[in-house]
Order: C-alpha cells, then sequence, then structure tokens
C-alpha cells in the first residue's frame, strides 16, 4: 500500500491548519508556501476536505481555512481514507470483494493481518498527537 501525494498533501493541510491555529482563517497561499506544495492542488484537495466538513471556510480579504473541529477529533484514518478511498493491500480484504479461492488461502490471512494493522495505527493517531509529536521533537 503506498499513500498518494493527495492523500499525503491533505494530511500536511490539516496538520498545517492545527500547527497554525490562531482562531483566526488561513489561507492556502500561506499553508502552500510553508508546505512547499503547489496553491492550486491544495485548491483541489481543500474543496474535498471543505465538502466533507473537515474545515470550515472564511470567504473575504481576510479569508482561509480553519479546522471545522478540535484536533484530537481528527484521525490520521479519517483524513486518508477520505482522500484515498479504502487503505486495503489488495482488494480481496475488502468487505464485499471475496475472491473464489480465499477459503484456505493463507495469503488471504497475512493480508488481513496486515490491513488490520494499518488501521490500527492510522486510526489511533489524531492531529492533535501529531502536535505533540512534534513538540517533543522540538524539545530535542
Amino acid at each position: 500500500m503506498r499513500v498518494s501525494t493527495k492523500g499525503r498533501y491533505a494530511l500536511q493541510l490539516m496538520f498545517d491548519l492545527a500547527v497554525y491555529n490562531s482562531g483566526e482563517p488561513i489561507s492556502l497561499k500561506d499553508i502552500a508556501r510553508r508546505q512547499g506544495i503547489s496553491e492550486k492542488y491544495l485548491e483541489q484537495i481543500i474543496a474535498v476536505l471543505n465538502k466533507s466538513g473537515y474545515v470550515k471556510s472564511v470567504r473575504g480579504a481576510q479569508g482561509g481555512y480553519m479546522l471545522k473541529m478540535k484536533p484530537e477529533e481528527y484521525t490520521v484514518g479519517m483524513i486518508l481514507r477520505l482522500t484515498e478511498g479504502d487503505l486495503a493491500p489488495v482488494e480481496c480484504v475488502v468487505d464485499g470483494n471475496e475472491c473464489d479461492r480465499q477459503v484456505g488461502c493463507v495469503m488471504s490471512v497475512v493480508w488481513k493481518k496486515m490491513y488490520a494493522a494499518i488501521n490500527e495505527v492510522i486510526d489511533s493517531i489524531t492531529l492533535a498527537d501529531m502536535l505533540e509529536m512534534q513538540s517533543k521533537a522540538g524539545d530535542r
């Protein structure tokens, strides 16, 4: 499983909104500059995040974007699934996609364990956890 640039940039965008949250909207131009990502690409990603209710859009000269919820309410899994879809390593582990050979297939056991491990990790890390990780990394 490989996370695409869309998924990585969505996570970076959301993390940037958490890091620079001052109660004021943050412009995509500022996020693009800080993260080294094309503003045009961020516009596509922010549209998905906005439509799904993950961010709040503020119009006007001082407009921009803000997190709609608290950082502890967003998991890495939520953000990646929104932009990437299902994160299954292979199709046969996705509900409803069982193959004819699945019964007795040792590989399906491996893929299911891998899928469970991925989900456990990404669903246990929040934007707040990432803020704490960054804070600790800065203390070194």
